[in-house]
C-alpha cells in the first residue's frame, strides 16, 4: 500500500528536478588545471558580481551589516546582497527537519540523499526571492522610493542568489572544494588585507579621487598605517596599542586554528585479502570541519536581519524593532526591555579593546556569555545533524572501508563490527568537534580580530582543506608554481 505514494513522491521530485536551473557534471576526468581553470572563473566571477551595484539602490557602508557580509559572503548593495545566505538557510531548515524526523529520510541511502539535494536547491531558490524582498523591506538595501522600483530591486537580488547557488555548483563538479567555502574565504581575505595594509580612507568611494585620500577625521583604512602616525605624534600607549590588537588578534587566531586542524585520531586499516599491506584512516578532531559554524553563524546572521525588520526611531537617537535596537551608526545596542534578543546573541564588538580601556560592561560581559554559549550550542547541534546527512556516519563510513577491501585488524572482517568500533570515535568527534569549532569562533570574535573571528576561523579551515585537497591530487601537469606551493 505504500509503494504508490513513495513512486508519486519520486515522480514529483524528478518533476522538479527537470525545472531547477542546474550546472552537469563534466562527462570525463578534468585535468588538475582545468579543474584550477574553473574555480578561478567561479570566484572572479563571484567577485565582479559583488562589486556591481543593483540598479535602484542607494548604495552605502553599514557597519552592522560587516558580520552579515563576511558570514554570507556577499556585499550589500551588489548583486551578490545575499551572497550564500539561501544555500546555507536552506541546509538548515531541512537538516533541522530530518534531524527531528519531522521528515522521515533515511540519510544512509542513496536515493535519500538524493532527495535531499533537490529539494535543498529548491528550497534555496525559493528563499533567494524570499530573502530578497526581506532585505529591502528590512532596510537593510536602501532603495529608491516606489513599489517599481521595489520589486525591480527584489528581482536582480533574487537571481544574483541563483546565480551565485550555479557558482557553487560550477565550483564543486568542474573546481576543487566548495563554492560556499570559497566565496567565504575571499570576502574575508579581501577585509583582512584592506584593514591591515591599504592606506586608502575608510571613506574610500569608487570614482570619487578625492573621498580616498587620507586626512585628519578620513584616516586611512589600513590600521598599520593608524599604529605608525599614533606611533609617532606621541599618542598615549592604550591608543598605540588599539591598532595592534586586532592585528595581534588575527595572527593567534590563525596559529590556534593551523595547529587544531592538525589533531586527529588515526584508525589502522588492513587489506583483506593482502596480508602486509594497510593504510589508516584519518578522524580529525574537527571532524564536520567548518560546516557547523559557518551554519550556525548563518542562522545568526539572519536573526540579526530579522532584528532589522519594522524597526523606527524612538525619538532617543535609537531605531528600535521587535527584537533589537540601533544606534546611529547601525551597531547593535542595548536598548529598552524587550528590545534585545538580538542584542544578547551577538558578539561583542571588541570585547578585548573594552578590557584594556577598561570600559567593559556588565552588560557586555552577559552578552559575550549569552552569544558564547549560543554559537557553540549551535555548532554542536548542526555537527551531530552533518554527520548524519552527508554521510559520515559510522555506518557510511565503515561501508566505504569495506568496498575498498579492508577491515581493521584485531576485530572480525565485516561490516556491522567496523560500524561499532568507528561509532566509538565518530560519535564523541561529532560532538566533540562541533563544540571545539563554535567555542573557536565565539572566542576569536571577543578578540576584535579583523575580519571577525568567525570569519578568520573559517578562512583558515577552508585554506587548509584546499590545501590538503590539492596536494591529495596529481600534481605532474600542475604549473610549478602550484606544485612549489603545494611542497611537491
Amino acid at each position: 500500500m505504500d509503494e504508490q505514494p513513495e513512486e508519486e513522491k519520486k515522480e514529483i521530485i524528478d518533476k522538479i528536478a527537470k525545472f531547477l536551473p542546474s550546472v552537469e557534471k563534466p562527462t570525463y576526468k578534468q585535468s588538475f588545471n582545468t579543474r584550477l581553470i574553473w574555480t578561478g572563473i567561479a570566484l572572479v566571477a563571484y567577485l565582479l558580481l559583488s562589486n556591481i551595484t543593483a540598479f535602484g539602490v542607494q548604495r552605502s557602508e553599514n557597519p552592522q551589516l560587516t558580520f552579515l557580509e563576511i558570514v554570507l559572503g556577499s556585499r550589500f548593495g551588489s548583486l551578490m546582497t545575499l551572497g550564500i545566505g539561501p544555500i546555507v538557510t536552506a541546509g538548515i531548515l531541512l537538516q533541522l527537519l530530518v534531524g527531528s524526523k519531522i521528515i522521515n529520510w533515511d540519510m544512509t541511502k542513496p536515493e535519500s540523499r538524493a532527495k535531499f539535494q533537490t529539494w535543498d536547491k529548491f528550497l534555496a531558490i525559493i528563499l533567494a526571492f524570499v530573502e530578497g524582498f526581506a532585505y529591502v523591506i528590512a532596510g537593510a538595501v536602501p532603495v529608491a522610493p516606489g513599489l517599481p522600483m521595489l520589486i525591480v530591486v527584489t528581482l536582480q537580488l533574487a537571481m544574483g542568489g541563483v546565480i551565485a547557488i550555479l557558482l557553487d555548483e560550477v565550483v564543486s563538479k568542474w573546481g576543487f572544494g566548495s563554492g560556499i567555502s570559497l566565496f567565504i574565504a575571499a570576502g574575508v581575505g579581501s577585509q583582512i588585507l584592506v584593514r591591515t595594509i591599504s592606506p586608502l580612507s575608510s571613506a574610500c568611494q569608487p570614482g570619487d579621487l578625492s573621498s580616498c585620500l587620507p586626512r585628519t577625521g578620513n584616516p586611512p583604512a589600513g590600521l598599520l598605517w593608524t599604529f605608525f602616525t599614533d606611533l609617532f605624534t606621541g599618542a598615549p600607549f592604550t591608543t598605540v596599542l588599539l591598532p595592534l590588537l586586532p592585528m595581534i588578534a588575527t595572527l593567534v587566531v590563525f596559529c590556534i586554528v593551523i595547529y587544531i586542524q592538525g589533531i586527529r585520531i588515526d584508525v589502522p586499516l588492513s587489506m583483506s585479502k593482502m596480508r602486509g599491506f594497510g593504510r589508516t584512516w584519518s578522524l580529525k578532531l574537527l571532524y564536520t570541519s567548518n560546516i557547523p559554524v559557518i551554519l550556525a553563524a548563518a542562522l545568526l546572521a539572519n536573526m540579526q536581519l530579522v532584528g532589522r525588520i519594522g524597526a523606527v526611531p524612538t525619538g532617543n537617537g535609537l531605531t528600535c524593532g521587535q527584537f533589537a535596537c540601533y544606534d546611529s551608526s547601525g551597531q547593535i545596542v542595548l536598548g529598552p526591555s524587550g528590545f534585545n534578543i538580538v542584542y544578547y546573541l551577538s558578539a561583542p564588538n571588541n570585547l578585548l579593546g573594552e578590557i584594556v580601556t577598561g570600559i567593559l560592561t556588565q552588560s557586555e560581559i552577559i552578552r559575550a556569555i549569552t552569544y558564547l554559549l549560543f554559537l557553540t550550542g549551535a555548532a554542536m547541534l548542526f555537527s551531530i545533524f552533518w554527520v548524519s546527512t552527508a554521510g559520515m556516519d559510522a555506518g557510511s563510513v565503515a561501508k566505504q572501508i569495506e568496498g575498498a577491501g579492508m577491515h581493521i585488524p584485531g576485530y572480525r572482517n565485516d561490516k556491522k563490527t567496523m560500524e561499532q568500533v568507528l561509532a566509538k570515535y565518530i560519535s564523541p568527534l561529532s560532538v566533540l568537534g562541533g563544540l571545539t569549532v563554535g567555542l573557536l569562533a565565539a572566542l576569536a570574535d571577543f578578540t576584535g580580530a579583523i575580519g571577525t573571528g568567525t570569519g578568520i576561523l573559517l578562512t583558515v579551515m577552508i585554506l587548509y582543506n584546499y590545501y590538503e585537497e590539492l596536494s591529495n591530487q596529481r600534481l605532474d601537469e600542475a604549473h610549478p608554481a602550484v606544485r612549489k606551493i603545494l611542497g611537491e
